[in-house]
């Protein structure tokens, strides 16, 4: 399992079957994750007496994030599925908040910052996403209003202090397992050649990008 998509990456190997689940973990300092990922993951299927193609599945988290993070996360992960003959699946990042306050059936708001005055926002019901889009801090406040809302960051419960919050720790790769448990019992994997960022939002590229000039009338 690998997360690069926070402010600091990790990376882990789960066993569903084990009566310790997490086999092996390893945090990537900082934006470290570049060039400690690779290493990262060789080392810990070296320690553990794993090859990659006895793996069940690759699994990535995919953002919403840090643009190079995610990036760098997904590259790996589609690397190491082909290389490996493995299944490759993909998780969202607003999915792991979710996920940190149990699997009840309830309805849960999660809000994590995106910068520029905006929030990755996700409403899920346990593991099952109803939606996830990019909001203002006032879109935020009235879609979420009344219900129970999940940050990681201190920032962003300031931002909104208004509504019933809940404040736990930045999700971690070791997070994914049970989102990886169930994806593989059902199947349901996704394609290397076709997985792309969860970015919810424009690049900066796009943002700033200046408008094409209309052409002359002839």
């Amino acid at each position: 399992m690998i997360h690069t998509a926070g402010a600091e990456g990790s990376v882990a190997l789960g066993d569903a079957d084990a009566a310790q689940t997490i086999v092996a973990t390893e945090v990537l300092p900082g934006r470290t994750s570049s060039e400690r990922l690779v290493p990262a993951v060789r080392r810990l299927m070296q320690a553990s007496g794993w090859k990659l193609s006895e793996l069940a599945a690759v699994v990535v988290v995919h953002g919403p994030g840090s643009f190079t993070g995610v990036r760098v996360g997904v590259s790996a992960a589609k690397g190491l599925s082909e290389a490996g003959g493995v299944p490759l699946v993909a998780v969202s990042r607003l999915a792991l908040l979710a996920g940190s306050v149990g699997d009840d059936g309830e309805k849960v708001h999660v809000v994590l910052d995106a910068g520029r005055g905006e929030f990755y926002y996700g409403e899920y019901v346990g593991r099952r996403c109803v939606r996830e889009v990019l909001m203002s801090a006032q879109d935020v406040i009235a879609a979420a209003s009344g219900g129970l809302v999940v940050v990681c960051e201190a920032k962003v419960a300031e931002s909104l202090a208004s509504l019933r919050l809940r404040l736990v720790e930045e999700p971690s790769a070791a997070d994914a397992l049970p989102f990886a448990v169930e994806r593989v019992a059902s199947g349901e994997f996704d394609d290397a050649s076709t997985l792309d960022a969860n970015y919810l939002r424009r690049t900066d590229a796009e943002i700033f990008a200046k408008p094409a000039l209309p052409r002359p009338a002839r």
